[in-house]
């Protein structure tokens, strides 16, 4: 009987945490619980408990997981990728450890970081290597 209990509490347990995320991570094994939970209720041997919660579980996860992928968000490319690659100008320092930069880039101004941690002057050339939110990490550029 007491399995019955721990069977149960493991499945309100999951279930919170499904309904804590925005992702799918639990809900197999949440059903898994319940059918461990419910076969509790026919053996008192633990083993075969456990036994039915593993096996459901890792058939609703594989039987699942193709699905699963389909539905995951695909990168919609933005104007903001457009950015990477090219060239811009300091315009503010740019020094990570002051949370401090802006960079003229494409005629708007843009948050700014240095890839590398480096603290880059006023005026000089970068390129941006990643943009993150709002914000556009930078190296100097190359000199030709």
């Amino acid at each position: 009987m007491l399995e019955l209990f721990i069977w149960g509490a493991l499945f309100v347990i999951l279930i919170l945490v499904e309904s804590a995320t925005a992702q799918l991570v639990s809900i197999w094994f949440a059903v898994g619980s319940l059918a461990a939970m419910i076969t509790s209720v026919f053996t008192d041997f633990l083993w075969i408990q456990m036994l039915v919660f593993i096996i459901v579980s890792l058939i609703l996860l594989l039987a699942t997981r193709p699905f699963i992928k389909k539905l995951r968000l695909r990168h919609e490319a933005t104007n903001a990728d457009s950015a990477v690659g090219q060239e811009g100008i300091t315009i503010v320092e740019i020094n990570n450890l002051m949370e401090e930069g802006r960079i003229k880039l494409q005629g708007l101004s843009w948050n700014a970081r240095s890839e590398t941690n480096q603290v880059i002057p006023i005026g000089t050339k970068v390129r941006v290597i990643r943009i993150e939110g709002v914000t556009a990490y930078v190296a100097p550029a190359e000199s030709n």
